[in-house]
């Protein structure tokens, strides 16, 4: 009888552990699936997904997040045909799209005032708007930087048509300012961090202490219109995740930069750690919540464009990002 009862429940514990991964199979397969394509390799305007991923936010809101590289086609036509449900875009690439009829949205801002800037080595005595005059720009062939250098440069009574432009593509700036260009277009958050790390002296201006139309939304996150109209819980649950990845990179610089250094091992971990500690307080700033939205801003940076001949139309600010999706 002994054997009898100690078989029975040895079969017993086998039964409820097939069970148990049973379940957990059921499990898995019950989260949603959807893709988030990034603009760029992994850096820390993305830490807040690494996060959510990591800290098991996703999946708490019934989602399984797949994030991808951009492909050739790139980030914002990928998400506008719907290839993918989410990604990293800029206030500029959806405010050009919209006018185009191209139905992209904003559904949160990364980072909630603009940290770029024109930035050149200290030796090449770059400190103002007016030493762009007889210098080489090197840029990545949009229109909207020959509009800004040269709304800057007009206020100290220069031209850009004095400015040699050159496209540099993916150069790194390093590379660039020493071989080709006197100056680039950088995100301060990292390359600058980056400058700082690597002893070498930069001279930084900001597009924000030249025209308040400037301080627009870069990076932000966004969807496409039939998301918005046919799945908008997904929307929710996933920006509820994300918020959450956000607040932690906030609150918890050290630890977020432990988990996209774990996520994405061939960063390099100093780097990582300066530009958390940098760029934490910048998330939300002085926003009531992380990625609020307001619409000021997006008419502001439309207009400038509009008035710089970048735009077809005038831009329906209000059609090209929403908050409705952001934690209460």
């Amino acid at each position: 009888m002994k054997k009898c009862i100690m078989v029975f429940v040895s079969l017993l514990f086998v039964l409820v552990g097939c069970g148990s991964d049973d379940n957990q199979d059921n499990s898995q397969s019950e989260l949603e699936e959807v893709t988030f394509v990034l603009d760029w390799t992994p850096n820390t305007n993305h830490t807040g997904l690494y996060v959510a991923e990591a800290e098991g936010y996703f999946e708490e809101e019934g989602l399984a997040v797949d994030i991808v590289m951009p492909g050739e086609a790139g980030a914002d036509q990928t998400v506008a045909s719907g290839q993918a449900e989410f990604g990293v875009s800029y206030q500029e690439a959806v405010t050009e799209a919209r006018v185009q009829d191209i139905p992209l949205v904003s559904i949160a801002a990364v980072i909630q005032h603009n940290t770029s800037g024109l930035a050149a080595p200290v030796d090449k005595e770059i400190t103002s708007p007016k030493d762009f005059a007889g210098k080489t720009y090197g840029g990545w062939g949009a229109p909207v930087e020959e509009a800004v250098l040269d709304a800057l440069m007009k206020q100290e009574g220069e031209s850009v048509a004095s400015l040699d432009i050159m496209n540099i593509g993916n150069t790194d700036f390093f590379t660039a300012v020493e071989r080709d260009v006197d100056f680039a277009w950088i995100f301060y958050g990292w390359t600058g961090i980056e400058a700082e790390l690597r002893g070498e002296e930069i001279d930084m201006i900001y597009l924000t202490d030249y025209s308040d139309r400037l301080d627009y939304y870069t990076p932000v996150i966004s969807t496409n219109e039939q998301m918005i109209e046919e799945n908008p819980e997904t929307v929710e649950r996933f920006i509820a995740a994300v918020s959450k990845g956000y607040q932690f990179a906030i609150d918890n610089p050290d630890e977020a930069a432990d988990i996209l250094i774990e996520a994405v091992p061939d960063l390099d971990e100093e780097l990582v750690r300066a530009s958390q500690e940098w760029l934490s307080p910048k998330y939300q700033d002085d926003a009531a919540r992380w990625g609020e939205q307001s619409e000021t801003v997006w008419q502001n940076y439309a207009d400038f464009m509009y008035e710089n001949e970048l735009l077809e139309q005038e831009l329906e600010a209000d059609q090209a990002f929403t908050n409705q999706f952001l934690p209460k």
